[in-house]
């Protein structure tokens, strides 16, 4: 049963304008009837509820258009595929949770550093040497 994107957005709870800017984005298709009016199949409310479910949990649309790419477009994905696109997403979850984990631990010492440098900066800027080595902001003039 082909479904209006009116209905579809009443269905999975987001806006018209939400479900153009996924379908512009390729994370979800439709096709176009004679009055040139958008259909879709009812397999992409579920499409719909993964791509909301994994916003939810902090995925960017980049990350899950990457995913969703191995998934078939005009059909609805199997146990299997579904389950692998999870664990996919299960491990980025993981690494996610130990970066926040790790800036949970550092941002006493960050805030009580009091340098005021974004450039200098350990935790918001952990590459810069003259940060990780030394609290304070970084030289205007460097040594030479």
């Amino acid at each position: 049963m082909d479904m209006s994107v009116g209905e579809v957005a009443k269905r999975a709870g987001v806006t018209v304008a939400t479900l153009h800017f996924y379908e512009e984005k390729g994370l979800i298709y439709s096709s176009r009837n004679q009055a040139n009016q958008r259909r879709y199949d009812r397999q992409i409310l579920r499409r719909i509820a993964v791509i909301k479910a994994a916003q939810n949990v902090g995925l960017t649309l980049q990350e899950i258009s990457a995913e969703l790419e191995h998934l078939p477009k005009h059909k609805a994905p199997k146990k299997k595929e579904w389950e692998k696109l999870a664990q996919d997403w299960h491990q980025k979850l993981e690494e996610k949770i130990q970066s926040l984990r790790a800036l949970q631990t550092q941002l006493g010492s960050c805030i009580q550093c009091g340098c005021l440098s974004l450039d200098s900066c350990a935790l918001y800027n952990p590459d810069d040497s003259r940060g990780i080595k030394q609290a304070g902001a970084k030289l205007s003039h460097p040594e030479s």
